[in-house]
């Protein structure tokens, strides 16, 4: 204990203690801000204060990789080499910092100032490649000013309206919380039935009813009832969630109040990917602002409804996107996702009733009570109604977010973005080798499905996934092999290992996968594929799992590899 500043630590912490063992990751957070990584005595001190097991706690460290049980530098460099870096040459920054450096990617400079390593997507594909520093507790990303900036664009912006200016949309510019004060003139059986009547489903890729989730939330029983945002944004293509939280975060937090008063929650919870620890300044002005003006915290508005959020930082695991395995996280342990049933509407957070919805989800909320549910459906088409984000990245002339409503098609989408060179539509076409839909998750399309619309039913009649809005774009100097090799590799490394299917099976498609890539295909690697990729699909515990090998087989069955 000599070498670390004891009092230092407990006073780091010690706003986490009442917390018991959900307030283990952001003691953790806290006790590696002291200490620069979290060695054996600080781990010792933490499960000593918090009352949880050591070996939990090692186990815990141990699961996340932006917790360090080693040594790190003073400041350390995360490059993104995922697919969208990896194309605008994320692989070549990263081994030009390190031979800056004179070390190796995951290696830290003999004076103990840099740690250089490879990371996974970081949100930023449309400003590719990526790179986040945090150098003493300061984070910057990009080319090193303190926050991205994202194009956005769109035929008639109702999401991101007060998107895209560079700088955070004050409380007096978004308004009084119109839609909050409007639900709190309704009951919440008729804030529910208004949510399920605008026919609005998640945006986060698993498309079910927001109002159905409500309803069965609210009919539950059992209290306290919570409302979580899943903020842990880490599909590889997307971004869009970044982008509302940095320029508009008072729409997703009235989403959240309104969520709260229609279940009959007093409590919510932001969860935010530990990549984007840099929002946590404007997450939290933006609930002071809120609670100064008598919109959060005990009484609002003289309504009697009261509502408090308190925010979680994450700690680098793409399965904490999956809602079971991040309640597991904000509960203080590793993220590992729980069998279903039962179902967070009825044992969710701490065992208890819970709505959670991502951020884009929660942006459609106070949309639709101000617009009024008919209103709201007239965007978009029957099946699929209201307005979507896409991100788009990769060989396209204007990457970014797109706000469109649904039905638009896929070749309307691309001429929006300039096309893969900024040419004619007909170039464009000859270009295209192949479309990512829905992240590292997804499907591919081709030149052949331009025509086909942007909506949840006819994505599904094409045989592609909309997922969480990902269109990353591949014209024909691309080599498919390595691109899926990246997606392997991805997901060997995200997998938590909690199930076997998944566990094993990632880690032998990324062995195919990376043969196919050098040119050193076994007999019958084809078919070992394949097989592979079925038995994760139909055998995984989660998502995860279940869409590991997506990517894989639509590219095989296409005939792109």
């Amino acid at each position: 204990m000599s070498e670390i500043n004891l009092p230092a630590l407990r006073n780091a912490i010690s706003p986490y203690l009442p917390l018991g063992r959900s307030g283990l990751l952001p003691a953790l957070h806290a006790a590696q801000a002291v200490c620069g990584w979290i060695p054996p005595e600080a781990a010792a001190e933490v499960a000593r204060l918090l009352n949880v097991p050591l070996a939990e706690v090692h186990g815990v460290i141990e699961f996340y990789s932006l917790f360090y049980n080693e040594p790190v530098g003073r400041r350390i460099t995360r490059v993104c080499t995922d697919v969208a870096c990896a194309l605008k040459g994320g692989d070549a920054l990263l081994n030009g910092l390190c031979a800056q450096h004179g070390i190796r990617p995951g290696q830290t400079t003999l004076d103990g100032a840099v740690t250089i390593e490879s990371a996974p997507c970081l949100g930023m594909c449309d400003l590719a490649p990526a790179v986040l520093t945090v150098d003493d507790g300061r984070w910057t990303v990009g080319d090193g000013k303190l926050r991205p900036r994202s194009p956005i664009y769109g035929l008639n912006r109702l999401l991101t309206a007060r998107c895209g200016r560079g700088r955070q949309t004050t409380l007096a510019e978004y308004g009084g919380y119109e839609a909050l004060r409007k639900a709190l003139r309704m009951t919440p059986e008729q804030v529910v039935a208004e949510i399920k009547a605008s026919g609005l489903v998640g945006r986060g890729g698993a498309a079910f009813p927001t109002g159905v989730k409500w309803e069965g939330a609210a009919k539950a029983e059992g209290s306290p009832k919570y409302v979580v945002c899943n903020t842990d944004e880490s599909e590889p293509g997307t971004f869009k969630d970044r982008v509302l939280l940095m320029d508009d975060p008072h729409s997703v937090l009235e989403g959240m109040l309104i969520a709260g008063y229609a279940i009959g929650a007093a409590r919510g919870y932001f969860y935010v990917r530990g990549e984007y620890a840099y929002m946590l300044p404007v997450l939290q002005a933006v609930f002071d602002s809120a609670r100064k003006a008598g919109l959060l915290g005990e009484n609002i508005l003289n309504s009697g409804f009261s509502f408090e959020v308190e925010i979680r930082l994450g700690a680098g695991a793409y399965i904490c996107g999956e809602e079971t395995a991040l309640f597991e996280s904000i509960e203080g342990k590793r993220g590992f996702p729980r069998i279903k049933p039962p179902f967070p509407t009825t044992h969710g957070l701490f065992g208890k009733p819970t709505v959670i919805n991502n951020v884009e989800t929660m942006c459609n909320v106070p949309l639709i009570l101000k617009m009024g549910a008919q209103a709201y459906r007239q965007i978009g088409t029957e099946k699929s109604t209201g307005p979507k984000l896409f991100c788009v990245s990769g060989d396209v002339a204007r990457p970014g977010v797109y706000e469109v409503p649904f039905g638009v098609t896929l070749r309307e989408l691309l001429a929006m973005a300039g096309g893969t060179d900024g040419g004619t539509e007909k170039e464009t076409e000859k270009q295209i080798q192949a479309i990512l839909f829905g992240g590292a998750a997804g499907t591919f399309a081709t030149a052949e499905h331009l025509d086909v619309r942007l909506t949840f039913e006819d994505l599904r009649a094409a045989g592609l996934s909309l997922g969480s809005g990902v269109v990353m774009v591949f014209d024909h100097s691309r080599d498919l092999r390595k691109v899926l090799t990246k997606l392997g590799h991805f997901f060997a490394h995200e997998s938590c290992g909690k199930c076997y299917p998944c566990q094993m099976g990632t880690q032998r498609q990324l062995e195919i996968l990376e043969r196919l890539a050098e040119g050193k295909s076994l007999p019958g690697d084809r078919e070992r594929l394949q097989d592979v990729g079925w038995t994760m699909t139909d055998a995984s515990l989660c998502g995860l799992g279940q869409t590991a090998a997506s990517a894989v087989l639509s590219a095989m069955k296409l005939g792109l590899v």
